[in-house]
């Protein structure tokens, strides 16, 4: 399949630079937590998503066809992550599948008395490490929604793809030395086990259910992908019960020279 930007601009005549000022607003119409976002990292944010553009290559499943419109969605919300890092997080793939709705994955495992075990799972998304990230479009269309909820499935599973650049999926993205992964876990580590606990007495006791989907406990690469997506979606609230957590992503989504690569 072509490049789709560069298709785009084929059809266009665009140098390949920036998305269309028409194009780029639509998308804050229909994403107002992108909207909210200060001008100056808006603007970088258009560049960015032009370049992720440029690079990528989608394909939709089923017969579904990628609209310019889906295909500069995906990509905004997806360098929302890397706006202060750069795409080098991204470039060990290309592909970016999009379904119509949510996915049946047929999973196997074997427990520990050798018996395998063969169920499917409804996926809205899902990362590959060292391959395409695929994305139910019902799930993308509806985040711009869902800001207050905290939930967007491109984030979540971009995040995954930056924390899968050190080896393995393991809640904790690549940092500079061990006393920096250190400092990470540190903070990650009893969050997540609070976290758990505090879902644990949720469905156990009839406690207080968490803010967060429960979906985060399941594993710490899954509690890293859920409260990043709380994080970029609405921060002031993610806050409230992850304060430590709020300051962790600050420093490390958001350094204070940001580059555009």
């Amino acid at each position: 399949m072509p490049n789709w930007f560069h298709t785009l601009l084929q059809r266009s005549g665009r140098r390949p630079d920036t998305i269309s000022q028409p194009l780029w607003q639509a998308t804050l119409a229909h994403y107002p937590f992108l909207a909210r976002r200060p001008p100056a990292e808006l603007a970088q944010l258009r560049l960015l998503a032009s370049r992720f553009l440029a690079q990528k290559e989608f394909s939709g499943a089923h017969g579904l066809e990628v609209t310019d419109a889906m295909a500069v969605a995906i990509a905004a919300q997806a360098c929302l992550p890397v706006l202060h890092l750069g795409l080098k997080l991204y470039d060990d793939f290309k592909g970016i599948v999009v379904h119509p709705g949510a996915m049946l994955a047929r999973r196997e495992t074997t427990d520990a008395a050798g018996v395998v075990h063969r169920y499917s799972e409804v996926l809205a998304g899902e990362a590959m490490q060292g391959g395409p990230v695929t994305l139910s479009w019902q799930d993308v269309a509806a985040s711009g929604g869902r800001a207050e909820r905290g939930y967007n499935v491109v984030i979540h599973e971009f995040v995954h793809k930056i924390d899968m650049r050190d080896g393995s999926a393991n809640g904790c993205p690549p940092l500079p030395g061990r006393a920096a992964y250190a400092a990470w876990r540190a903070v990650m580590l009893p969050a997540y086990e609070a976290f758990c606990e505090q879902v644990a007495m949720a469905q156990r006791f009839g406690g207080e259910p968490p803010w967060l989907d429960a979906y985060a406990a399941t594993a710490p690469a899954e509690f890293f992908a859920v409260t990043s997506e709380a994080y970029f979606m609405n921060r002031p609230r993610f806050a409230q019960d992850f304060a430590p957590l709020a300051e962790l992503f600050d420093a490390f989504f958001e350094p204070k020279r940001p580059p555009v690569q």
